[in-house]
């Protein structure tokens, strides 16, 4: 059994051992992420659980909120001047890189990494945790998918416990969560210092098999069969996470989402509506993506700020 530590953050306590999850390949910093997302998890649901074997995993960006949380949790810094208009339109260019051409060359990866969290370093946590509360009320709460809220609420009816696994901050994932009376959450782990954020990450993204390995290592913790737990996302690179479950189902699917389910025969929810020609003309958000119209309002600002 191989043992990872995290960088600070959670001090000498040793994170999660890392699972193999079966048909997929797992890095070095996917097996990290995921495993030190695991550990950190927080059960914020103590209510007793029925059926404590099933339960569900929920992606956040274009799955239960309309674009990418990180990006208006960066919108919200950026109002309260922690950082510059400059730099977060500096960061949707990064994001929307990663978007089109991550997956192919780690340089523009690292970027992402880079760019995801770089804004809080030096901030302490209990500062961040604390705006993070004001910023969801503000401007995350209103654009939180109904349809979507509607299927988590069915597993906690049903008296199963419901997660959300995103690459987002997992401090963010958690408040979400909670404001949605959800179980916890998994999420990307920011290493800390004396309660100070580095501006570095444990591991990277907890993104495509980072996030499998999360959900494996919580299942062992939390004595969850994955065969009756679901999983729900919008995009092909939550694929490993899908078929992880034994139901999976798509959620405002991209392109090759939507083609994968009609071949496996998993449930498509679709609840854009009206929205829905306007976000899939865009680049939809992945990992630390960036909301498809903030992408386009930093990619404005960042060519404003070149001619000056």
């Amino acid at each position: 059994m191989r043992l990872l530590r995290d960088g600070g953050g959670y001090g000498s306590r040793r994170v999660q051992r890392v699972p193999r999850v079966r048909g997929v390949r797992i890095r070095r910093g996917a097996a990290l992420a995921g495993a030190a997302s695991a550990a950190a998890a927080k059960v914020d649901q103590p209510a007793p659980v029925p059926d404590r074997t099933a339960g569900a995993f929920f992606d956040v960006d274009n799955t239960l909120m309309r674009g990418a949380s990180i990006y208006h949790f960066a919108r919200g810094l950026a109002a309260r001047k922690m950082f510059g208009a400059r730099d977060l339109a500096d960061m949707a260019w990064k994001q929307v890189y990663f978007r089109l051409r991550g997956a192919e060359n780690p340089e523009h990866i690292e970027a992402a990494r880079e760019a995801a969290l770089a804004f809080v370093a030096g901030h302490k946590v209990t500062d961040v945790v604390a705006l993070s509360e004001e910023i969801y009320d503000e401007v995350m709460a209103d654009r939180i998918w109904e349809g979507t809220r509607e299927l988590a609420q069915r597993h906690l009816e049903a008296g199963q416990r419901v997660w959300l696994v995103t690459a987002t901050p997992v401090e963010l994932a958690s408040i979400i969560a909670r404001r949605l009376g959800l179980t916890g959450a998994l999420g990307t782990v920011a290493e800390t210092v004396d309660g100070v954020y580095t501006g570095r990450l444990v591991g990277g993204l907890l993104h495509g098999p980072a996030k499998a390995v999360a959900i494996q290592a919580l299942a062992e913790r939390e004595g969850l069969d994955l065969a009756r737990c679901a999983a729900y996302s919008d995009s092909a690179n939550d694929l490993p996470m899908l078929r992880l479950v034994g139901f999976p189902a798509a959620v405002n699917p991209d392109a090759e989402l939507r083609a994968e389910a009609r071949a496996s025969n998993w449930p498509v929810h679709d609840f854009r509506s009206g929205r829905k020609a306007t976000l899939v003309a865009l680049p939809t958000a992945a990992g630390a993506g960036a909301l498809a119209g903030g992408i386009a309002a930093g990619i404005a600002l960042r060519r404003r700020y070149a001619r000056r």
